[in-house]
């Protein structure tokens, strides 16, 4: 007799973001309609580059939440990592003690790991300052600090990766602990996606080959998803950590269920490093396989958070994409773009669009999409603006897109859709 299907619920969001951080000042960040881009960028000198804005997380203040000693010995990437999954355990009133610490995933995503740490002691290393060099850099570079520090902090000793796949890395971690759960390897998974990759050289490499908005003169208005002006990204920082559980276990505790993770789709396009396939092909069929293993039809998907990066490529490549994997049903589907609210935050994107989907299909409310001022002519969906639109959802799907062509979709449900 075939096992039947274990449903995988998020119980818990933990955003360290630049929009707001903990669930009730990032949903208060998204209700205020404001961009938090600035510039010039505070974590360095941005002066010799074309880009001199980023949306960082100003108010991050680690001793607030760890220990300060420990949070002294930590770098920015791995603190973000720390902070965010505390914040998710503790939004879902996760008894860590009870649990059986084998049956306990910790996935994570991070596109660059602790560079703006490797920069720091590369400098001190081209000084002359080699002795100055701190041997925690070779613990601390590595993108699997983000989970080994949260394993170690909780004792859970389950299945532990960190994957660096781009900015999809949060979607692929999240999707992947969904697959835990779902085939009854664990538990409980603590997944989500972190980066800190606010340092010149990493921050230099994008705006030197032309991928980041020139509109420094007018910070808050350069990340424009889908409109007819948008000259690149934003970088952002940060990370959004995810409770996620079986679902029967979470109903048995009394969990707060902020949705249902349905269904999971990842392929690549295999054709180019930094831009998407034209036609959006491969893109297209990763929705369909988010849908198809949800056990949905395109028909009931009723919202779209999209990767929306504010380039001239992704943008209407993703719009077509959207178009081809929903057919006639594109035309009624609400689509909405979050990066203006927390930057491009690179390998944590993905987890931060997670949690905010999950946060639309709990408060009933779809974020508008900032500065969108005219669609491009290569733009052509619903995309959501202004004050944003209320209304109950039942399907969300979030997108994301990385270097290397990577595409990860997830597709969540409303808790009032729970069998």
């Amino acid at each position: 007799m075939p096992t039947k299907r274990r449903s995988v619920v998020i119980t818990g969001i933990g955003p360290v973001t630049a929009c707001g951080i903990g669930v009730d000042a990032l949903m208060a960040g998204l209700r205020a309609r404001r961009s938090p881009v600035a510039a010039p960028v505070a974590a360095f000198d941005s002066s010799p580059f074309r880009s001199h804005m980023a949306a960082e997380v100003r108010t991050f203040d680690p001793i607030a939440y760890l220990d300060a000693k420990q949070a002294r010995r930590l770098d920015r990437f791995v603190q973000f990592s720390l902070v965010a999954s505390k914040l998710a355990i503790e939004d879902a009133r996760l008894d860590t003690a009870s649990l059986d610490p084998g049956r306990v995933a910790i996935q994570m995503g991070s596109a660059m790991g602790g560079i703006a740490y490797a920069e720091i002691q590369l400098r001190s290393f081209i000084e002359g300052r080699s002795g100055h060099i701190d041997p925690r850099l070779a613990t601390t570079t590595f993108a699997g600090a983000a989970s080994c520090h949260v394993a170690i902090e909780y004792g859970f000793t389950g299945p532990n990766t960190t994957n660096a796949m781009s900015c999809a890395a949060g979607t692929i971690a999240v999707g992947e602990a969904a697959r835990l759960i779902r085939e009854g390897t664990v538990d409980v998974a603590i997944a989500g996606g972190v980066d800190a990759p606010l340092a010149p050289v990493c921050y230099g490499a994008f705006a030197t080959m032309r991928a980041m908005s020139t509109r420094n003169d007018d910070p808050e208005k350069a990340c424009r998803p889908f409109d007819e002006d948008r000259d690149g990204f934003v970088m952002g920082e940060g990370a959004c950590v995810l409770v996620m559980e079986e679902a029967s276990s979470a109903r048995a505790r009394g969990a707060k269920i902020y949705a249902e993770l349905r269904g999971y789709g990842i392929n690549n396009d295999a054709y180019h490093m930094s831009a998407p396939r034209p036609d959006g092909s491969r893109a297209a069929e990763c929705i369909r396989a988010a849908i198809a293993a949800a056990g949905l039809t395109p028909t009931d998907v009723d919202h779209v958070n999209a990767h929306g990066s504010s380039t001239q490529l992704n943008d209407g490549t993703e719009s077509k994409a959207i178009r081809i994997a929903l057919g006639a049903h594109a035309d009624h589907v609400p689509v909405t773009g979050t990066k203006p609210y927390h930057g491009h935050a690179l390998g944590a994107s993905g987890a931060i669009e997670i949690g905010i989907s999950a946060l639309s299909l709990k408060h009933a409310w779809i974020p508008p999409t900032l500065n969108l001022e005219t669609p491009g002519q290569d733009c052509d969906l619903d995309y959501v603006t202004g004050a944003g639109r209320d209304g109950a959802l039942k399907a969300v799907i979030s997108n994301s897109f990385g270097f290397g062509g990577i595409n990860a979709v997830v597709l969540a449900t409303a808790a009032s859709e729970l069998g």
